[in-house]
């Protein structure tokens, strides 16, 4: 059924599923509309964890870094209406985004780190990716959240 579903995805938006590089340099970039965006966001942020409980894991990494650069976009357009002075810019939201997922997931904050601004050049995002990382791995170890790697050692 997973494959079946996946499968469908491809066919009809081969973009979707994947490594998701492209859509990872499009959150980047900030050329996703917003409902494309959160539609995106949902499906993949979904279709992860299904593929890994149905045993059918498709990578780690590169769709962390989708998700959580989608993450740091949207909190930025919500953000930005909160606070409409910001003056940050959306790319470096989702810079902080893919960092700070990536250690919550990984329970890794200065890989998730080190990640981010090797991939992206972002030095001067340390500081808020430090915050960020940090907060996320602290959050998913206070609910109790075990690193992705533990879980999956406990599937086979």
């Amino acid at each position: 059924m997973i494959g079946a579903l996946v499968g469908v995805i491809g066919w009809f938006a081969p973009g979707l599923i994947g490594g998701g590089d492209t859509l990872t340099q499009k959150a980047l970039d900030a050329n996703l509309p917003l409902t494309i965006l959160a539609a995106v966001f949902l499906l993949r942020f979904f279709l992860g964890p299904v593929c890994y409980a149905g045993r059918t894991p498709g990578g780690l990494f590169a769709p962390l870094l989708v998700v959580g650069s989608q993450a740091g976009l949207l909190f930025f357009l919500f953000w930005s209406h909160v606070v409409p002075s910001v003056q940050a810019v959306p790319q470096q939201f989702a810079i902080v985004g893919m960092a700070g997922l990536f250690a919550a997931v990984v329970r890794a904050p200065v890989t998730g780190m080190i990640l981010a601004v090797e991939l992206t050049g972002s030095f001067p995002l340390f500081l808020p990716m430090l915050g960020a990382t940090f907060a996320a791995a602290a959050t998913a170890s206070v609910l109790g959240e075990p690193p992705i790697y533990d879980s999956l050692r406990g599937m086979n």
